[in-house]
């Protein structure tokens, strides 16, 4: 029979524009920092029981390579015995970590478990610094999969009929529920404030200075935005499209993470649970719409 699994904890870096406060962040210092904080939110832990650390990353390459949860689980000082595994599932990255992370638990091959994700928009380009893709899998079925997301976001707008009034309310209402978040406080114990140190030289002077921010709130967050400004934006995909800057979602970096746990493990260290893990499914579509993906995969874990 499976273990019910709970998860028990679970923070997060602010959330950066690619470009923005994380441009000269190393996603994995990024993600060593949130790994550091997840165990300082609860001592009652020893380091040496974590079963694994899996990770979500959609572009796991360079400076977020080279098996980017061992890295930043050693950069965490974790105990060496505790390994590391980085998923790529893209969009879904971290999401899977978790349901991967909640399998081993429900399998009793685990009883305390780290998951999470990390992604620097502002270090890898999208689609990576150099794509290689097969050519054969741009035949006439797949062509989809040459597609930016902004172009599938038009794909889809245009098979749902989807106006631009429409989308400028949807992201107007998105921005006006995460102001009131920040109002009521609701991020406040998830989000860890994260210290950026920047160094700059003075070529004239030859002076090196060294500034430190703390990085406290998301930034995507605009507090002024308003349908008027929203309506007058210039479709960013297609001539005669209707997504834009305003209503599309940006491009970001910032990190996660997690702690689950079996039922044996909440009572060992005294824990308590946020929520259990019921279930999670995963559903493909058509890359051209790949946006409706939720559409099909929720009524299959919901049955």
């Amino acid at each position: 029979m499976p273990q019910a699994v709970y998860i028990v904890s679970s923070i997060r870096s602010p959330v950066g524009k690619a470009g923005g406060v994380f441009k000269q962040v190393r996603p994995d210092d990024l993600l060593s920092f949130v790994l550091k904080e997840l165990l300082k939110n609860n001592p009652n832990i020893d380091p040496k029981v974590i079963d694994d650390v899996v990770i979500g990353c959609a572009m796991p390459e360079a400076e977020q390579g080279l098996n980017i949860a061992r890295i930043a689980a050693l950069l965490a000082n974790y105990p060496q015995s505790v390994s590391g595994v980085t998923v790529n599932r893209f969009c879904a990255s971290g999401l899977q970590s978790i349901a991967y992370a909640a399998d081993r638990i429900r399998l009793g091959e685990a009883e305390l478990m780290v998951a999470g994700g990390v992604e620097s928009m502002s270090m890898i380009p999208m689609m990576g610094h150099h794509p290689a893709f097969n050519i054969k899998t741009f035949d006439e079925d797949n062509i989809g999969i040459a597609y930016g997301m902004g172009t599938t976001a038009e794909q889809v707008v245009n098979k749902y009929n989807i106006n631009r009034d429409s989308q400028d309310q949807f992201a107007f209402e998105s921005h006006q529920k995460a102001i009131n978040a920040v109002n009521q406080g609701y991020f406040k114990d998830e989000i860890k404030p994260y210290e950026v140190i920047t160094q700059s030289y003075d070529l004239d002077s030859q002076a090196r200075t060294q500034q430190s921010i703390t990085v406290s709130a998301d930034e995507g967050i605009r507090f002024d935005t308003s349908i008027d400004q929203l309506a007058k934006l210039k479709a960013a995909f297609h001539i005669n499209g209707s997504v834009t800057a305003g209503n599309s979602s940006q491009m970001s970096d910032g990190a996660g993470a997690t702690l689950l746990c079996s039922e044996k493990a909440l009572k060992l260290f005294d824990l308590t649970p946020m929520a259990r893990f019921v279930g999670f499914a995963v559903s493909g579509v058509d890359p051209k719409i790949m946006g409706i993906g939720p559409v099909l995969s929720i009524p299959k874990v919901l049955t």
